[in-house]
């Protein structure tokens, strides 16, 4: 993309979106970074159903222990890998309390320290609870940046970097949900949806006009016309 249509393409996401926030349900940064841990391998909705109930009865480290791994991994064994995942939230939690307070911290190393922790689920907390310009790379926004060729790159890491690096200041901040909720909703893996894409003319994507087409196609129904 050039510069202008990385403007546009931005503008045309935050008048849709103008104050986007992440669908994992919270309450605080601590609940936060449990739903994102959770989040791995299963969708943000699968997460909100399990933790529901879990976060009335857990909102803070301290009542997470005490609440004990075979309650949480009851709570949360709708969703994948809920042995490990309970595990990690036991673990996390009594590590928040050793090293932090009970708090969760600010800094990318400590957190990408504790269990169940990478770069993704850092980036995710950093920019959703601590307001930080960071980026993380799901398979979504992979598919977004390079598909509308915003930011290719062949890595998860080097399409963070190219993000951050292509995008304007007065976007970075939600960058990340923006995307997030346009590889989604719109610019889903199989059959993107540029009929109804806000940023159709600032993107990239060879196959777009193909794509259009078909979806007029279908729209207009089968032809009245005998043959």
């Amino acid at each position: 993309m050039t510069k202008v249509q990385v403007e546009g393409f931005y503008q045309a996401l935050q008048a849709q979106h103008p104050e986007p926030r992440t669908e994992l349900d919270h309450v605080n940064a601590y609940t936060l970074l449990v739903a994102v841990v959770l989040s791995a391998q299963s969708t943000d909705v699968g997460v909100n159903k399990a933790t529901r109930a879990l976060f009335v009865l857990a909102d803070t480290p301290q009542k997470m222990v005490a609440l004990g791994e075979s309650t949480v991994r009851e709570h949360i064994k709708t969703i994948g890998l809920f042995n490990t995942k309970a595990k990690n939230v036991i673990a996390l939690s009594e590590l928040l309390i050793a090293r932090h307070g009970g708090e969760v911290p600010r800094q990318r190393e400590a957190l990408e320290a504790l269990p169940g922790v990478g770069r993704k689920t850092a980036n995710v907390v950093l920019n959703e609870a601590f307001g930080e310009e960071t980026c993380a790379v799901d398979t979504h926004i992979f598919r977004v940046a390079n598909r509308t060729g915003l930011a290719p790159g062949k890595t998860p890491l080097a399409v963070e970097m190219a993000i951050l690096k292509a995008t304007p200041v007065p976007y970075r901040r939600h960058a990340h949900i923006w995307l997030i909720l346009h590889g989604r909703y719109i610019c889903v893996a199989r059959k993107p949806r540029c009929d109804a894409c806000v940023a159709f003319l600032s993107c990239n994507f060879p196959g777009k006009a193909d794509v259009l087409s078909s979806a007029i196609v279908q729209a207009a129904g089968p032809s009245n016309t005998q043959m």
